[in-house]
């Protein structure tokens, strides 16, 4: 995410601090979305901040995109940081990547930003690439939704899906309850156990965030 705009790298400080679990977390999340994403693939992470993601993720090839110039420092060894502007991935070239992965990123622009953004992603995805988003789900997070000041637009498990339409992506997979919507607030350390056995589950008490996969057409 762009997070300059909002002041100076201080987002992650107030929204975003430092969590004794994130990386652990974050093994959990990519192990279970690992079949969407091919061992030889190349995959990069757009509004990457912390890398966490990215830096769990299997493949041969693995970029972390954000405007935030610490982002370097919390890529993990193999995992290339480019700082860059999430309205810029043009510049990276076109048929690039073979999945794109974003997480709590669309929500920070207006919606014709956001757009845009997606329509950039198809082009950095070869055919057949996937666009996988974790995205706070207004239906379901409405009550803070906007506690996050950077909050522009509102996306659903509805809306999101059909922005991804509009922009030449086809809709692989729906799941409008995957994840609770933060993790603050939550200072103990949360096992990796937990968060299989979460994912897992039909149950998802507190759920707040939405998983859509999307293919490039």
């Amino acid at each position: 995410m762009s997070v300059e705009r909002f002041g100076e790298g201080r987002y992650h400080q107030v929204h975003l601090p430092e969590h004794p679990s994130r990386g652990e977390i974050w093994r959990a999340i990519a192990a279970h979305l690992a079949r969407w994403i091919p061992p030889d693939a190349a995959v990069v992470e757009l509004g990457a901040g912390y890398c966490a993601w990215i830096n769990a993720v299997r493949a041969a090839r693995r970029v972390a995109v954000d405007l935030w110039a610490d982002l370097p420092r919390h890529a993990a060894p193999g995992v290339e940081p480019l700082v860059l502007d999430v309205t810029s991935l043009r510049q990276m070239g076109r048929a690039q990547f073979d999945v794109a992965l974003a997480s709590n990123l669309l929500e920070h622009f207006d919606a014709d930003t956001a757009a845009g953004i997606a329509g950039q992603v198809r082009d950095i995805l070869k055919p057949g690439g996937r666009f996988i988003v974790i995205q706070p789900n207004f239906r379901y997070a409405y009550r803070r939704y906007f506690d996050d000041f950077t909050h522009r637009s509102v996306f659903t498990d509805v809306s999101l899906p059909n922005m991804l339409r509009a922009q030449g992506f086809s809709v692989e997979d729906v799941r409008p309850k995957f994840l609770p919507y933060s993790m603050r607030g939550v200072q103990r350390r949360v096992p990796g156990w937990a968060v299989r056995a979460y994912l897992a589950s039909p149950v998802k008490p507190a759920a707040g965030q939405m998983l859509v996969v999307a293919r490039r057409d």
